[in-house]
Protein backbone atom coordinates (compact mmCIF):
# COMPACT_ATOMS: atom_id res chain seq x y z
CA UNK A 1 0.00 0.00 0.00
CA UNK A 2 1.33 3.69 -1.24
CA UNK A 3 1.48 6.00 1.28
CA UNK A 4 -0.43 8.75 0.53
CA UNK A 5 1.43 11.77 -1.65
CA UNK A 6 2.19 14.73 0.15
CA UNK A 7 0.01 18.15 -0.70
CA UNK A 8 2.68 20.65 -0.16
CA UNK A 9 0.72 23.62 -0.32
CA UNK A 10 -1.29 22.44 2.38
CA UNK A 11 1.84 21.20 4.53
CA UNK A 12 2.77 25.09 3.99
CA UNK A 13 0.39 26.31 4.77
CA UNK A 14 0.28 24.63 7.96
CA UNK A 15 3.59 25.83 8.75
CA UNK A 16 2.58 29.31 8.37
CA UNK A 17 -0.48 28.94 10.56
CA UNK A 18 2.16 27.52 12.96
CA UNK A 19 4.81 30.18 12.64
CA UNK A 20 1.89 33.52 12.76
CA UNK A 21 0.49 31.57 16.18
CA UNK A 22 4.04 31.76 17.34
CA UNK A 23 5.33 28.03 17.57
CA UNK A 24 8.95 28.47 17.20
CA UNK A 25 9.97 24.37 18.15
CA UNK A 26 8.81 20.84 17.56
CA UNK A 27 8.55 18.71 20.43
CA UNK A 28 9.45 14.76 20.26
CA UNK A 29 7.15 11.59 19.45
CA UNK A 30 7.11 10.68 23.41
CA UNK A 31 6.02 12.30 26.10
CA UNK A 32 8.70 14.22 28.19
CA UNK A 33 8.50 15.54 31.96
CA UNK A 34 10.12 19.08 31.17
CA UNK A 35 9.39 19.57 35.17
CA UNK A 36 12.10 17.03 36.32
CA UNK A 37 16.11 18.61 35.66
CA UNK A 38 18.60 16.67 34.29
CA UNK A 39 21.64 17.76 35.15
CA UNK A 40 24.14 18.02 31.89
CA UNK A 41 26.91 15.85 31.32
CA UNK A 42 30.20 16.85 32.44
CA UNK A 43 32.69 17.66 29.56
CA UNK A 44 35.48 15.75 29.75
CA UNK A 45 39.03 17.43 30.74
CA UNK A 46 41.47 18.38 33.29
CA UNK A 47 39.98 20.01 36.55
CA UNK A 48 39.85 23.64 36.53
CA UNK A 49 41.33 24.66 40.26
CA UNK A 50 39.90 28.18 41.71
CA UNK A 51 42.65 29.48 42.82
CA UNK A 52 42.48 30.69 47.11
CA UNK A 53 43.07 34.46 46.36
CA UNK A 54 43.08 36.60 43.55
CA UNK A 55 46.41 37.86 41.85
CA UNK A 56 48.37 40.47 44.02
CA UNK A 57 45.81 40.30 46.85
CA UNK A 58 46.79 40.23 50.23
CA UNK A 59 47.33 36.19 52.05
CA UNK A 60 44.74 35.16 54.42
CA UNK A 61 45.50 34.69 58.01
CA UNK A 62 45.64 31.39 57.68
CA UNK A 63 48.13 31.52 54.62
CA UNK A 64 49.92 34.01 56.47
CA UNK A 65 50.50 32.04 59.66
CA UNK A 66 51.77 29.09 58.03
CA UNK A 67 54.47 31.51 55.92
CA UNK A 68 55.41 32.95 59.75
CA UNK A 69 55.75 29.52 61.00
CA UNK A 70 58.19 28.09 58.30
CA UNK A 71 60.22 31.69 58.90
CA UNK A 72 60.19 31.23 62.57
CA UNK A 73 61.38 27.33 62.23
CA UNK A 74 64.41 28.33 60.30
CA UNK A 75 65.72 30.45 63.13
CA UNK A 76 68.20 28.72 65.74
CA UNK A 77 69.22 32.39 67.48
CA UNK A 78 66.95 35.07 68.81
CA UNK A 79 68.88 37.63 66.51
CA UNK A 80 68.10 34.85 63.45
CA UNK A 81 64.24 35.19 64.78
CA UNK A 82 64.71 38.94 64.80
CA UNK A 83 65.52 38.81 61.02
CA UNK A 84 63.18 36.51 60.14
CA UNK A 85 60.49 38.60 61.77
CA UNK A 86 62.01 41.52 59.44
CA UNK A 87 61.82 39.57 56.21
CA UNK A 88 57.97 38.47 56.95
CA UNK A 89 56.13 40.45 54.62
CA UNK A 90 52.47 38.45 55.80
CA UNK A 91 51.46 41.06 58.51
CA UNK A 92 48.98 43.56 57.36
CA UNK A 93 50.48 46.36 59.75
CA UNK A 94 53.55 46.43 57.65
CA UNK A 95 51.76 48.56 54.98
CA UNK A 96 49.69 50.85 57.43
CA UNK A 97 52.20 53.11 58.35
CA UNK A 98 54.88 51.01 60.48
CA UNK A 99 58.45 52.42 59.84
CA UNK A 100 59.79 48.82 60.43
CA UNK A 101 59.47 45.96 62.54
CA UNK A 102 60.32 46.00 66.19
CA UNK A 103 61.17 42.82 67.78
CA UNK A 104 63.10 42.54 71.21
CA UNK A 105 65.27 44.08 73.34
CA UNK A 106 66.86 42.54 76.53
CA UNK A 107 69.08 39.39 77.77
CA UNK A 108 68.46 36.93 74.95
CA UNK A 109 70.21 34.39 77.99
CA UNK A 110 67.71 35.68 80.15
CA UNK A 111 65.50 33.80 82.33
CA UNK A 112 62.48 35.93 82.28
CA UNK A 113 59.83 37.16 79.06
CA UNK A 114 58.06 39.70 79.04
CA UNK A 115 55.57 39.99 76.27
CA UNK A 116 53.44 43.38 75.81
CA UNK A 117 50.80 44.25 73.37
CA UNK A 118 52.63 46.01 70.38
CA UNK A 119 55.05 48.78 69.36
CA UNK A 120 54.18 52.68 69.36
CA UNK A 121 55.58 55.47 68.30
CA UNK A 122 58.77 55.95 69.95
CA UNK A 123 59.40 52.09 69.70
CA UNK A 124 58.45 52.45 66.02
CA UNK A 125 60.98 55.08 65.38
CA UNK A 126 63.81 53.54 67.60
CA UNK A 127 63.29 49.88 66.46
CA UNK A 128 62.74 48.52 69.86
CA UNK A 129 59.94 47.60 72.09
CA UNK A 130 59.05 49.46 75.83
CA UNK A 131 61.45 51.93 75.00
CA UNK A 132 58.55 55.31 75.81
CA UNK A 133 57.18 56.59 78.56
CA UNK A 134 55.87 53.21 79.54
CA UNK A 135 58.64 51.10 78.48
CA UNK A 136 60.74 53.06 80.69
CA UNK A 137 58.39 52.84 83.84
CA UNK A 138 58.18 49.34 83.01
CA UNK A 139 62.49 49.28 83.44
CA UNK A 140 62.26 51.60 86.80
CA UNK A 141 60.19 48.48 88.19
CA UNK A 142 61.82 45.55 87.23
CA UNK A 143 65.10 47.54 88.35
CA UNK A 144 63.30 47.85 91.79
CA UNK A 145 63.19 44.39 91.86
CA UNK A 146 65.96 43.08 90.77
CA UNK A 147 64.99 41.79 87.43
CA UNK A 148 65.48 43.87 84.84
CA UNK A 149 68.76 42.67 83.79
CA UNK A 150 66.96 38.79 83.32
CA UNK A 151 64.58 40.32 80.95
CA UNK A 152 63.89 39.39 77.33
CA UNK A 153 61.00 41.96 76.42
CA UNK A 154 59.06 41.45 73.61
CA UNK A 155 55.40 42.24 71.92
CA UNK A 156 52.28 40.26 70.13
CA UNK A 157 52.96 42.10 67.67
CA UNK A 158 55.97 43.55 65.70
CA UNK A 159 54.37 46.37 63.78
CA UNK A 160 52.90 49.17 65.05
CA UNK A 161 48.91 50.10 64.82
CA UNK A 162 47.70 52.78 63.35
CA UNK A 163 46.76 55.48 65.94
CA UNK A 164 48.58 53.07 68.51
CA UNK A 165 44.95 50.82 68.55
CA UNK A 166 44.97 47.16 70.04
CA UNK A 167 46.06 45.08 67.32
CA UNK A 168 43.28 42.83 66.31
CA UNK A 169 42.93 38.77 67.26
CA UNK A 170 43.64 38.24 63.01
CA UNK A 171 46.91 40.32 63.55
CA UNK A 172 48.46 38.86 66.48
CA UNK A 173 47.61 35.24 65.27
CA UNK A 174 49.48 35.99 61.94
CA UNK A 175 52.36 36.57 64.57
CA UNK A 176 51.89 34.09 66.87
CA UNK A 177 54.52 31.71 65.45
CA UNK A 178 57.36 34.30 65.95
CA UNK A 179 56.66 34.94 69.33
CA UNK A 180 56.00 30.98 70.14
CA UNK A 181 59.24 30.61 68.42
CA UNK A 182 60.83 33.38 70.61
CA UNK A 183 59.46 31.41 73.71
CA UNK A 184 61.18 27.91 72.33
CA UNK A 185 64.64 29.43 71.51
CA UNK A 186 64.66 31.19 75.20
CA UNK A 187 62.93 28.68 77.43
CA UNK A 188 62.48 31.31 80.63
CA UNK A 189 61.83 30.55 84.10
CA UNK A 190 58.53 32.73 83.86
CA UNK A 191 56.74 34.56 81.31
CA UNK A 192 55.13 38.05 82.03
CA UNK A 193 51.79 39.56 80.33
CA UNK A 194 51.96 43.18 80.18
CA UNK A 195 47.89 44.14 79.73
CA UNK A 196 45.10 42.61 78.27
CA UNK A 197 45.75 42.41 74.72
CA UNK A 198 48.67 40.22 75.17
CA UNK A 199 46.96 38.22 78.36
CA UNK A 200 43.75 37.51 76.26
CA UNK A 201 46.34 36.34 73.11
CA UNK A 202 49.18 34.07 74.97
CA UNK A 203 46.21 32.35 77.46
CA UNK A 204 43.82 32.13 74.86
CA UNK A 205 41.00 34.30 76.74
CA UNK A 206 38.26 36.55 76.88
CA UNK A 207 38.59 37.78 80.75
CA UNK A 208 39.66 40.95 81.47
CA UNK A 209 43.10 41.52 82.59
CA UNK A 210 41.45 42.60 86.25
CA UNK A 211 40.07 38.81 86.85
CA UNK A 212 43.41 37.02 85.25
CA UNK A 213 46.35 39.60 86.80
CA UNK A 214 48.32 37.98 89.45
CA UNK A 215 47.61 34.36 88.49
CA UNK A 216 49.95 32.10 87.73
CA UNK A 217 48.94 29.96 84.49
CA UNK A 218 50.69 27.73 81.71
CA UNK A 219 51.82 28.80 78.26
CA UNK A 220 52.60 25.20 76.35
CA UNK A 221 53.51 25.12 72.81
CA UNK A 222 51.60 22.61 70.76
CA UNK A 223 54.87 21.66 69.34
CA UNK A 224 57.85 19.94 70.66
CA UNK A 225 55.95 19.92 74.51
CA UNK A 226 57.56 23.01 75.61
CA UNK A 227 55.83 24.88 78.36
CA UNK A 228 56.19 28.24 80.74
CA UNK A 229 54.69 28.94 84.11
CA UNK A 230 53.07 32.63 83.12
CA UNK A 231 51.71 35.64 85.03
CA UNK A 232 49.69 38.58 83.58
CA UNK A 233 49.72 42.11 85.28
CA UNK A 234 48.57 45.84 84.85
CA UNK A 235 50.54 47.63 81.42
CA UNK A 236 52.86 50.28 82.17
CA UNK A 237 50.44 52.79 80.35
CA UNK A 238 47.60 51.99 82.65
CA UNK A 239 49.56 52.61 85.58
CA UNK A 240 50.60 56.66 84.10
CA UNK A 241 47.27 57.11 83.94
CA UNK A 242 46.49 55.24 86.94
CA UNK A 243 49.05 55.62 89.15
CA UNK A 244 47.31 54.20 92.29
CA UNK A 245 47.37 50.63 90.77
CA UNK A 246 50.77 50.76 90.92
CA UNK A 247 50.91 48.49 94.17
CA UNK A 248 48.74 46.12 91.83
CA UNK A 249 51.54 45.73 89.50
CA UNK A 250 54.16 45.97 92.64
CA UNK A 251 52.65 42.74 94.47
CA UNK A 252 52.63 41.28 91.37
CA UNK A 253 56.41 41.54 90.45
CA UNK A 254 57.03 40.03 94.03
CA UNK A 255 55.40 36.69 93.35
CA UNK A 256 56.90 36.78 89.74
CA UNK A 257 60.47 37.47 91.55
CA UNK A 258 59.76 34.86 94.04
CA UNK A 259 59.22 32.29 91.53
CA UNK A 260 62.43 32.80 89.39
CA UNK A 261 64.57 32.60 93.03
CA UNK A 262 62.69 29.02 92.91
CA UNK A 263 60.07 29.74 95.90
CA UNK A 264 57.44 27.70 95.56
CA UNK A 265 54.24 29.45 94.42
CA UNK A 266 51.09 27.73 93.84
CA UNK A 267 49.00 28.46 90.99
CA UNK A 268 45.97 30.90 90.74
CA UNK A 269 48.24 32.12 94.15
Amino acid sequence: MNAPSLDMAAAEALFAFWRDAGVDACFEAEPVDRTVFVAPVAAKGPATITPLRAPGAPPSVDEAAVEARRLAATATTLDELAEAVAAFEGCPLRAMGARQSVFARGNPQGSLMIVGEGPGAEEDVRGQPFVGQAGQLLDRILTAAGLLDEAFLTNTVFWKTPGNRTPTPQEQAVCAPFLERALALLKPKAVLLVGAAAAKAVLKTDDGIMRTRGQWREWRLSEDGIAAPVMATLHPAFLLRQPQAKGLVWKDILDLSARLRGEVVEPGA
